[in-house]
């Protein structure tokens, strides 16, 4: 399989060279005389083998590691490249394959700005804003706004997230100032506006100074009840929860009804400290109030059940929920399969998945396969999770994504199957299916690697994960150094031992 690979592709972004090891290549595709024969992921296999698509010919001439001009230089030098009749889909794809690569994801930004006879679309601005964002380039995040203002693009989407990632990167004064400069930008500061401010510090703990901002606002600006929704979240996510209670009576004198979003926020609090008799007082209270328990309540109380390991007790309410007539989505579905095979009942589990969810026309998402295929490897079945995998990406409804890998991973470093069967999940993983590898990935991975001797491959994925500026664990760093130093790897253990001076 691994010879085949390299003869299929000039250019493979992760795959290892020998079973020892592994190194990620960064230069063109070559054709592919006839397709992959690899058991996962056929469904993604091109009709005609000796073409490759138009995602995969751009991915492969970004070099790893680069930055945003270089990899912008790249782009525009490349024959091949500069052939592809951009798409928005095609845009949205490659800023998802780099996500988590900030550099790569604004090189290719750059160039499909750049492209003769194509126009990015404005929500593309947002996604790259957010990228940046996430990676706390806080300077290339308001260069870009400041453009967007200019080409008057700033929606209040837009600022939404520059505030949000302002505030995430512990800079909330910076995220009060935009709002404050909102009408720089021509929006409004109206109820909806002053949500989104409110909703985003609450969210980084600042529910006091969040509440004096309000307290400011309310005089001009008129709260909702998604206001004070707002605040029984934060107040709940503070451990102050009896705030959160005397807000349901504020909303109330407000001239807001509590809603069942409202009564939610409160049992999920109650469901951290698995405190369930005060969660089932509120469903009283609730109905009690007129807004009974809906099918987010009842998905939220069930995940908890099944934490704590209370299983009669989730079917009960399983049964409570039927009783009073709310429909079960496909995310209450996905909790009660989880639910099922954390009690060991599989059966019952596949039962739901195969026959009720179909019978009840719930569909399947994502997640519905992805805790398929992490009871079965649970239970150690591993042709049934890869079976579930196959299903999945034949049923043209949903993709993989990194989870849906994790403990696929996971079974093959506890099966010991590290050679073939590791080399294909990974390369289904990037190639197959464009997914960046995470931080927690890159640290099974890794991990994985050193306890199977395989600390060439793991180091590779060291470099990688240190050229897309993420932070490898210092345990993680240690166990790598560790290994590397009983190989005799000596230039390998002095990079790493230099890294981890500076974490």
């Amino acid at each position: 399989m691994i010879l085949r690979v390299h003869k299929c592709f000039k250019r493979v972004r992760f795959l290892p060279t020998t079973s020892n090891s592994s190194a990620f290549f960064h230069t063109s595709f070559q054709s592919c005389s006839s397709a992959l024969s690899s058991p996962l992921g056929s469904s993604q296999r091109l009709e005609d083998p000796t073409r490759l698509s138009d995602l995969d010919i751009i991915i492969s001439t970004v070099p790893v590691g680069s930055t945003d001009d270089q990899v912008l230089l790249s782009l525009s030098h490349d024959q091949a490249c500069n052939s592809i009749q951009l798409t928005h889909v095609l845009v949205h794809q490659l800023f998802h394959r780099f996500k988590n690569d900030w550099k790569s994801a604004l090189g290719v930004f750059r160039w499909a700005e750049s492209r003769p006879g194509y126009k990015l679309p404005p929500d593309a601005y947002d996604v790259i804003i957010d990228v940046l964002g996430k990676m706390r380039q806080m300077d290339q995040t308001m260069h870009l706004l400041e453009r967007m203002h200019q080409d008057r693009l700033v929606t209040l989407n837009t600022v939404g997230k520059v505030m949000r990632r302002f505030a995430g990167a512990g800079k909330w004064e910076d995220a009060v100032r935009i709002f404050d400069g909102l009408g720089r930008f021509g929006l409004d500061k109206n109820t909806e506006s002053m949500n989104l401010l409110l909703d985003t510090l609450c969210k980084e703990n600042k529910v006091e100074v969040t509440r004096d901002i309000f307290l400011e606002l309310k005089s001009h600006i008129s709260p909702n009840a998604h206001t004070f929704n707002i605040f029984i979240h934060g107040w709940c996510k503070v451990n102050r929860v009896d705030e959160a209670h005397w807000t349901i009576q504020e909303m109330k004198g407000h001239g807001c009804r509590p809603c069942a979003i409202s009564y939610s926020t409160i049992i999920l609090f109650y469901c951290h400290k698995y405190n369930f008799g005060k969660v089932y007082e509120l469903f009283d209270e609730m109905e009690a109030q007129g807004c009974p328990p809906n099918v987010v309540t009842f998905t939220t109380v069930m995940c908890y059940l099944a934490k704590s390991e209370e299983f009669e007790e989730a079917m009960q309410l399983y049964e409570r929920m039927k009783s009073a007539g709310c429909k079960p989505d496909t995310l209450f579905y996905n909790s009660l399969i989880h639910t099922l095979g954390r009690a060991g009942r599989v059966r019952e589990a596949i039962h739901v998945f195969e026959v009720e969810m179909p019978e009840n026309e719930v569909p399947h998402n994502t997640s519905t396969y992805n805790t398929m295929i992490a009871m079965f490897c649970n239970n150690a079945q591993e042709e049934e999770a890869l079976k579930i995998l196959r299903k999945m990406e034949s049923s043209g409804l949903c993709k993989p994504d990194v989870q849906t890998y994790y403990p696929l991973l996971k079974m093959c470093f506890k099966t010991g199957k590290t050679d073939n069967c590791l080399n294909e999940l990974v390369n289904d993983m990037v190639n197959g299916h464009h997914l960046s590898l995470d931080l927690s990935t890159y640290t099974l991975l890794i991990h994985g690697l050193c306890r199977a001797g395989k600390c060439e491959w793991a180091y590779s994925l060291f470099k990688e994960m240190i050229a897309q500026e993420m932070k490898p664990r210092y345990k993680t760093c240690r166990l790598l150094w560790d290994e590397v130093k009983l190989k005799n790897m000596s230039a390998a253990a002095d990079s790493i031992a230099d890294f981890m001076k500076k974490l």
